[in-house]
């Protein structure tokens, strides 16, 4: 049971019944949505604290709304303006934030394993909203409850994970739970954007977007991280959306009805054509609102949440 769990850092942490109970509170929070008024009593009195050390604006707008909507406290705290400019570390920055009876913390931060270090030392619930090329772990239960809507359970499935494989924490999250639920998974891109051995996570690897999206079912689509790039590692971005953008001549070649996921932010015309944006723009936009009821439905868990307030 989540519910058990102090923290959430990662899916690969998960079992398959702790992701389903997720997914499944999740359902039960986007009735709430549908209200006229769209408040639970659930968080009254508990205060949680954004802390966003990378620049964000699906996941902290998700995340706030979230919390607002459980009737928590909100406190939303940006590096940018922080302490953290005159030199106070993470532990420290957390503490004080503790100091300040926060029960929860929800962090995103630019290196791999923060999450797991902050959560070492502060006594309240920790929630990775993404650390460095680790891991997205709410990015994919939203890309889940996304794909059980459409398709009604993710056993069996066939998923694409196309782009910048390498450097995206997203691709991580999601092989880790899509496998976990029994889908088939490959992974797409330049060759220099596919990571090393990345086989051994239990996915199929491919740098022909035909091939991969030949009988697909679904295809997520990531952009480039040139912000995590050391170095350019494709000719150019022209080149790129050539071979590797998703356009509706490479979907109408895969076959019939396959569902075009996007994480955000797009780049039209690199990794996905502005058809393609906007045909399935339907789908890409549920996954957004999708995301608030996912948030609720951990934030609710991991604070030992049983039935669904009404």
């Amino acid at each position: 049971m989540i519910s058990q769990r102090k923290s959430l850092l990662g899916i690969r942490e998960l079992d398959p019944d702790e992701i389903l109970e997720i997914l499944d509170t999740a359902e039960s929070f986007k009735e709430v949505q549908s209200r006229e008024i769209k408040k639970v009593p659930a968080l009254r009195g508990v205060t949680v604290a954004n802390l966003f050390f990378e620049n964000s604006t699906r996941t902290r707008s998700s995340f706030e709304l979230a919390e607002k909507r459980l009737s928590a406290d909100v406190l939303n705290f940006s590096a940018s303006t922080s302490s953290v400019k005159k030199g106070e570390s993470l532990r420290d920055t957390a503490k004080n934030i503790e100091a300040m009876s926060t029960n929860m913390i929800v962090m995103r931060h630019g290196s791999a394993g923060a999450c797991h270090f902050l959560d070492r030392h502060v006594r309240g619930s920790v929630i990775n909203a993404g650390d460095g090329q680790h891991e997205h772990p709410t990015q994919a239960l939203l890309d889940a409850s996304t794909l059980r809507e459409i398709f009604g359970e993710i056993e069996g499935l066939k998923i694409v994970i196309l782009g910048d494989i390498e450097h995206s924490r997203v691709a991580r999250s999601n092989i880790h739970l899509l496998t976990k639920l029994g889908a088939k998974v490959t992974v797409c891109g330049p060759p220099t954007m596919l990571p090393v051995e990345i086989e051994r996570l239990g996915v199929t690897r491919t740098s022909d977007v035909r091939t991969a999206l030949r009988n697909a079912d679904a295809v997520n689509v990531l952009r480039i991280q040139f912000e995590r790039q050391q170095e350019p590692l494709i000719p150019s971005i022209r080149e790129y959306a050539q071979y590797f953008g998703i356009t509706e001549d490479k979907l109408r070649e895969s076959g019939e009805g396959i569902t075009v996921l996007h994480p955000g932010p797009i780049n039209r015309g690199t990794e996905i054509s502005h058809k393609v944006a906007e045909d399935h723009s339907d789908v890409i936009l549920r996954q957004v609102s999708n995301g608030v009821a996912v948030r609720m439905a951990v934030l609710y868990l991991l604070y030992g949440g049983g039935e669904v307030p009404s």
